[in-house]
C-alpha cells in the first residue's frame, strides 16, 4: 500500500451519549481516490469535520504527511494543503464566480487594517496574480464562460464546480469531498468526475464521502466503510464488492444492476 498522507488513530468524537466517531484509526494513501462509505448517521460528515479542524476530538490523533494537526483551525489545514468542500454548496450569492474563487487564499495583503493604505503597489500586484489565478482555475473547473455571473444564479451542479475551484486555489495536496455528485445532473458528474481524476493524476489525493455506490466502486480505491462511528470495513473496491455486510447493507443495487 502506498504511504498515508492522513492517518488518524483511535480518533474519537461524541455529542452527550452519542459516538459520532468511535475510535477510528485509518489511512489515506497518498495519491488515492478514497471512498468513504455508509448509512446516513455513519459519523462520515463528523469524521470529515474532525480531519478539517471543524470540530476538535475528544480523543485520538491525526497526522498530516506524519505531522501531529489535531484541533488544528480549518484556516491553518488550508495552509497546510487541506481543502474541503460541502455536500450543500454556499457560495456569496451576490458576489460572482470569479471574485468568490478569488476570495479563498489566504494571507491577502488587502485584508489587513494596514495594507490597502501602506502596502497599495504589493496589494494590486497580489490581486492580479490570484485573478489570473482564478481565471486559470474556473477554465479548468470549465466554469469560465460564468466568471461574471452572480454565484447565486448558477446551477446546483456548477455551484459544487465553484466549490472545488475555490479548493483549488489552495494549492492542496488533499481534498475531501462531501456527496460532490448528489443533486448533480449527469452531465455535470461527469464533468466533475473528469476534473477530479485530472487532478488525482497529477498527484492530488481525495477523500470522498458518497452514497451512490456506482460512483464509488468505478472511481474509488480504497474502500472504507463506516457503521455506528466505527470503521466496519477497508479494503480495495472488488473487496467490497465481495464484502457480504457491505453487499447486504449498501451495495444491494449496485451488486444486482
Amino acid at each position: 500500500m502506498a504511504e498515508a498522507i492522513l492517518s488518524t488513530h483511535a480518533l474519537s468524537r461524541s455529542f452527550g451519549p452519542l459516538k459520532a466517531v468511535d475510535a477510528v484509526s485509518l489511512n489515506i494513501p497518498r495519491g488515492s481516490i478514497t471512498g468513504l462509505i455508509g448509512p446516513n448517521g455513519a459519523g462520515k460528515s463528523t469524521l470529515f469535520n474532525l480531519l478539517t479542524g471543524a470540530l476538535k476530538p475528544d480523543a485520538g490523533t491525526v497526522l498530516l504527511d506524519g505531522r501531529d494537526i489535531t484541533g488544528d483551525a480549518p484556516n491553518a489545514l488550508f495552509a497546510q494543503g487541506i481543502g474541503r468542500t460541502f455536500q450543500i454548496p454556499r457560495p456569496f450569492a451576490r458576489m460572482s464566480v470569479l471574485e468568490n474563487a478569488m476570495l479563498a487564499p489566504t494571507g491577502q495583503t488587502g485584508e489587513t487594517v494596514v495594507g490597502p493604505f501602506l502596502f497599495r503597489s504589493r496589494m494590486r500586484d497580489q490581486e492580479r496574480r490570484i485573478r489570473q489565478k482564478a481565471l486559470d482555475v474556473l477554465e479548468f473547473v470549465t466554469l469560465a464562460p460564468l466568471a461574471d455571473h452572480p454565484a447565486g444564479k448558477i446551477s446546483g451542479g456548477q455551484m459544487k464546480l465553484l466549490e472545488l475551484a475555490r479548493v483549488l486555489m489552495g494549492d492542496p495536496a488533499l481534498i475531501l469531498l462531501d456527496e460532490p455528485a448528489a443533486g448533480v445532473n449527469p452531465k455535470l458528474t461527469e464533468t466533475l468526475i473528469g476534473r477530479i481524476e485530472e487532478l488525482n493524476r497529477q498527484g492530488t489525493t481525495f477523500v470522498i464521502i458518497e452514497h451512490d455506490m456506482d460512483f464509488v466502486m468505478r472511481h474509488c480505491e480504497p474502500v472504507i466503510a463506516m457503521a455506528q462511528g466505527s470503521v466496519v470495513f477497508q479494503g480495495t473496491a472488488d473487496e467490497a464488492m465481495a464484502n457480504p455486510v457491505l453487499l447486504d447493507a449498501y451495495l444491494g443495487a449496485t451488486a444486482n444492476a
